[in-house]
């Protein structure tokens, strides 16, 4: 019994019989407010505990000129270029430090496209176009004219009346175009001698000067000079409205060379049937011709961590270029540097950091489009990009890389071939972000601190109140004695 009441000696909260205590009307209003305020308080305080909170620092990253293997990746770009033909369309990267890799096939696919931007067909296959070709090592002055003249008149006709049309898109200007002159003309002349037009008609050679037939060679997507297209009648009958689908000849261009390929198409045509072309075994000098004019690029190229080029032009080692027809307007599709960040990581940042992820690809869907006139000839469009990486640790210290970039772009007008361009600078600054976790302890000692201080200064404000009306009424008493 004595040890009960030596307990009951340090009870902190001694109760007073309910007999001896008064409610009041003060007292439930002050009551009803300190509530409401406790309420509001805690619910302020659990939505300051479930907010993320994060620390931003910039640091200068050392490594970046140090480390020779690290790389960036400009990943899984897509662009369109309605004016570029996949047929030597290329792309390029260059960089300060001297590395200089030109027509990227690799990781680089390309389609055919329409006017709408549409693909036409399966990936185009480019091959290469960088190995020397084999030309004619004396030339023969006196080769003759052997194949014939074609042009806008006359060029569907006799497309629909040999089973094969092996034409020579040319340029009069063009290097290439003249030292392919002599010996094609003289395979020409061989193919009229072995294979008469009047009597077999198996197989014409023509060209077409494409400084005078220039609507004829744009409706043949002709971009590079010389480009030599093999026209099959019988493709005109499985296509639609008469369009010839036809191939792209690549390989060496010695008469020799020339001479046998064209026995190669003949030779699976019979004399007596002549109505249709058979596809002969593709090789590499063949190759189906691009069906527009057109071109989607797309895929990605690992580069280094310092200043550098990114550039896609028309390039060809036995071909050339009039640089006031190409046109190098384009539509990117995308385009972002480092690794690809999947919808679950970027919905993990976008909680720590709502604005981030908003500049990682800054270009997309923007279209630069250039029109024919003779003040959009040679017409290079370039980007400047400014790159800066970005790293997000969050709760669970994940680390999370992520490279934003500013854009500036402009239309420069040169002699050079036109192109477009994207120069890129990685920013030797870079922004950390942590996540910084909060104490469930500190919330549930938050939360007792408003309910006691909440409680505590209600009920000081109620005894002053209490105090003060007493005070009011015992004046009022002795007013009235």
């Amino acid at each position: 019994m004595v040890s009960t009441t030596k307990i009951k000696s340090v009870d902190f909260y001694r109760k007073i019989p309910r007999d001896l205590t008064e409610a009041s009307l003060s007292g439930a209003g002050l009551s009803v407010v300190a509530a409401f305020s406790m309420i509001f308080l805690f619910g302020m305080e659990l939505n300051n505990y479930v907010a993320v909170s994060t620390s931003t620092s910039v640091i200068f990253q050392s490594k970046l000129l140090l480390i020779g293997i690290a790389f960036v990746s400009a990943r899984r770009w897509r662009q369109h270029f309605p004016a570029l033909s996949c047929e030597f369309a290329s792309v390029d990267v260059s960089d300060v430090l001297g590395t200089n890799r030109l027509n990227i096939t690799k990781t680089i696919r390309k389609f055919s496209i329409d006017h709408n931007l549409k693909p036409t067909g399966s990936e185009f296959q480019s091959g290469t176009l960088s190995r020397v070709l084999k030309h004619d090592d004396e030339v023969d002055e006196e080769y003759g004219e052997g194949s014939v003249s074609l042009n806008a008149q006359n060029f569907d006709r006799i497309a629909h009346q040999y089973p094969i049309l092996v034409v020579n898109f040319f340029a009069p200007w063009c290097l290439w175009s003249n030292r392919l002159k002599p010996s094609w003309e003289k395979a020409a002349k061989i193919m009229r001698e072995r294979y008469d037009p009047e009597m077999d008609g198996r197989i014409l050679l023509g060209k077409v000067d494409c400084t005078e037939e220039g609507e004829l060679c744009r409706r043949n997507h002709i971009q590079g000079y010389p480009s030599i297209r093999i026209f099959r009648k019988g493709s005109d009958i499985r296509d639609d409205h008469g369009h010839h689908d036809h191939e792209s000849y690549y390989g060496d261009r010695d008469t020799e060379t020339l001479v046998t390929t064209m026995e190669s198409l003949v030779a699976p045509i019979s004399l007596e049937s002549r109505k249709l072309a058979l596809e002969d075994k593709s090789d590499d000098a063949k190759r189906p011709a691009p069906l527009t004019g057109g071109c989607r690029v797309e895929g990605f190229v690992r580069v280094k961590k310092v200043p550098g080029n990114l550039v896609i032009s028309a390039r060809s080692g036995a071909h050339s270029f009039d640089a006031s027809q190409m046109n190098m307007s384009h539509v990117i599709s995308h385009l972002s540097f480092g690794k690809k960040i999947s919808a679950r990581v970027m919905s993990d940042m976008k909680r720590v950091l709502p604005y981030i992820g908003g500049s990682h690809d800054r270009l997309n869907g923007q279209a630069y489009t250039t029109h024919r006139g003779d003040s959009n000839t040679n017409v290079t469009i370039e980007h400047y990009l400014q790159i800066v990486k970005t790293e997000v640790m969050t709760r669970s210290y994940k680390i999370v890389e992520e490279y934003e970039y500013t854009a500036h772009s402009s239309l420069v007008q040169s002699l050079a071939i036109p192109a477009a361009k994207f120069h890129f600078e990685l920013s030797p600054m870079q922004v950390l972000i942590t996540e910084n976790p909060k104490s469930f302890w500190h919330f549930i000692t938050n939360v007792c601190a408003i309910i006691g201080g909440v409680f505590t200064v209600a009920g000081i404000v109620d005894s002053i109140l209490h105090n003060t009306l007493r005070l009011v009424k015992k004046v009022e008493l002795g007013k009235n004695f």
